[in-house]
């Protein structure tokens, strides 16, 4: 008994090792990995942020001429940086002057175009080429009509040929608000009679007899005049019968700049 006392007495006791002398688990905690992923995605997110943000200087310009081309170059932005483009105030909706007079210019453009179009056919229609003509240019339109047409030598009444083709290019003149000018011409012969004493009252009394025919087929009064200029405007040589034929002529002419004189001074009546 007493030797199974001493034996239970002399067991050893065995106790844990220090702390320190504990064995380290193996690799890193794993709060580590969660911790790894959020940073490699803040490092791509910063990344690119930075590329979009940085623009090539040769695409910024092809971007820029696309937009002028889609947008109207007041539209499109001219600088860039990273906040964002600097773009240029928008232009107001309501027209400017100088766009306002392109407008109109471009109205009056058009229409005379169709009326120099319709006379060339109606010249076509009735087979009066080398009688009649029309033409455009920068100073606006011109009919252009021959004495040989229009009246018997030496006078102011219209023949009956004149008087129905007149009354055809009334029909397409009376159309338009626009101030139109009738032009009488003459060759350099010298006319001595009662009632023409000089080439100056013929010329005048030939535009004046083609208005008061305009005027009775619909023509506004208000937008027509009547002008003699004798001989002094001639298109051709008087030295030959052919020339003198040329220059013997009547003109219906739309001056463009007239037309515009006209429609500034309704706007300052307006205003």
């Amino acid at each position: 008994m007493a030797e199974k006392d001493s034996s239970e007495a002399e067991a050893p006791v065995l106790k844990p090792p220090p702390a320190e002398e504990q064995e380290c688990p193996g690799g890193a905690p794993e709060w580590m990995a969660t911790f790894s992923d959020l940073v490699t995605l803040l490092m791509c997110f910063f990344v690119l942020m930075y590329a979009m943000s940085t623009t090539q200087q040769e695409t910024f310009k092809e971007l820029v001429e696309s937009l002028r081309s889609a947008l109207g170059v007041s539209a499109v932005p001219e600088a860039g940086n990273r906040e964002g483009l600097t773009m240029h105030a928008v232009p107001s909706e309501t027209p400017t002057e100088a766009q306002q007079v392109d407008e109109m210019g471009g109205l009056i453009q058009k229409d005379l175009e169709e009326v120099v179009s319709e006379v060339r056919e109606l010249v076509m229609f009735n087979k009066l080429g080398g009688l009649v003509t029309a033409s455009q240019g920068d100073m606006g339109a011109v009919i252009t009509m021959t004495d040989m047409l229009l009246f018997t030598k030496g006078g102011a009444q219209i023949s009956e040929m004149g008087e129905e083709i007149l009354r055809k290019i009334a029909f397409i003149l009376a159309r338009l608000a626009y101030h139109v000018k009738v032009k009488g011409h003459t060759d350099n012969l010298e006319i001595n009679s009662d009632m023409y004493p000089s080439n100056w009252e013929l010329s005048s009394a030939r535009a004046s007899s083609v208005v008061r025919l305009l005027v009775e087929n619909g023509v506004n009064p208000k937008y027509i005049s009547a002008e003699g200029y004798s001989q002094y405007k001639p298109v051709a040589t008087n030295d030959t019968e052919e020339g003198r034929a040329r220059n013997r002529r009547v003109e219906i002419v739309y001056d463009r700049d007239t037309i515009a004189r006209d429609f500034e001074g309704l706007d300052k009546i307006k205003k």
